[in-house]
């Protein structure tokens, strides 16, 4: 039961609309103030899209982490970072490329320095999964480990090397500032994450119980309506930067936000909850879904440090077989998953 409403399918339903349509006002509300906020403080296109913004706007897939930790449905939350992070790559681009008459411009910065250090940041998730493998196996199973408080730090600390690498950025670079009233866009942005920490919460609460009432697995629902939601504020961003011919910004807050789920999101929920459970049977199979589209994006992105329209249809279809394969391993289609 969500909010004390009847716990029926239709309702459910309705909670989940509401809430998904509410994370996208919440996101608008973000969008604005991390915007004026990145202009006050005079930063580069790049890092305004991979950490102010691309952080911001990835706050719903930390707050589904949190809520379905807290809820008992870890794997719920697993499954939206993973599905998140692959709809970023490959649906947000294509969307951003179609937003506009001709081909989105990138550059070196995005592809060499954001799109590679995002590629870093899958292969140490997939690390910090063998370790727990390895260190603090599960009794009496196969290929599952403990996702300890000490791992999870691995990641987090990547990520802080992240953050000095865009520092760097920053110092290096001058940019004239924008006077914005700064005190009132912190309390938009404050107030935003709180709508989007609200939304998230129902929304968890929605899908947890369509999950019950038809069988569905926490995992796929994570991966697909989950990360498809939460990806809202992402969406909205890249494309409205798209459309203002900011290419740099749309595609960095694309793999910035990725590098934010995966080394702080699914950190900070083992840190929260002190273990969890990974089946590196079910992980490494979507992370290497991730990685391929990944190197999809990083190859498109690198022809000419465009994107076209063709391309951006290539994206879109690339987005729909994962589906089709996902939905397929669930009903027992197909079997490249070995975990479960």
């Amino acid at each position: 039961m969500v909010l004390g409403l009847p716990d029926t399918p239709i309702v459910n339903v309705l909670l989940i609309v509401v809430a998904s349509g509410v994370v996208w006002v919440g996101s608008g509300w973000l969008e604005q103030a991390a915007e004026r906020l990145a202009a006050y403080y005079g930063l580069p296109a790049v890092v305004q899209g991979s950490v102010v913004v691309a952080v911001g706007s990835s706050f719903p897939e930390l707050a589904s982490v949190v809520v379905a930790a807290l809820a008992g449905v870890f794997e719920m939350g697993v499954g939206a970072v993973v599905g998140s992070a692959i709809f970023n790559v490959l649906v947000i681009p294509g969307l951003s490329g179609l937003a506009k008459d001709e081909p989105l411009e990138a550059n070196r910065t995005v592809v060499y320095k954001e799109a590679q250090f995002y590629m870093i940041s899958v292969s140490a998730l997939v690390v910090t999964f063998a370790l727990a493998v390895i260190y603090a196996p599960v009794p009496d199973t196969t290929l599952v480990g403990e996702v300890t408080r000490p791992l999870a730090m691995l990641p987090l600390l990547l990520y802080g090397l992240y953050l000095f690498i865009q520092w760097q950025d920053v110092s290096d670079h001058a940019a004239e500032r924008v006077d914005v009233p700064v005190a009132r866009e912190w309390g938009r942005l404050a107030a935003s994450l709180l709508v989007i920490l609200v939304a998230v919460h129902v929304l968890v609460g929605g899908l947890e119980s369509l999950g019950r009432t038809f069988g569905v697995p926490e995992f796929l629902a994570g991966v697909t309506v989950l990360a498809a939601a939460t990806s809202l504020p992402d969406t909205l961003v890249s494309v409205r930067s798209a459309r203002a011919d900011n290419g740099a910004t749309s595609l960095g807050n694309v793999l910035g936000s990725n590098t934010f789920d995966l080394l702080v999101a699914v950190p900070v929920g083992v840190l929260i909850v002190g273990s969890v459970p990974i089946d590196f049977a079910t992980a490494v199979p979507m992370l290497a879904a991730l990685t391929a589209a990944t190197v999809l994006l990083f190859t498109i992105l690198r022809t000419d440090l465009s994107l076209t329209t063709v391309e951006s249809y290539t994206l879109l279809a690339t987005y729909a077989l994962f589906v089709a394969w996902v939905v397929a391993e669930t009903v027992g289609a197909t079997s490249v998953i070995r975990g479960g």
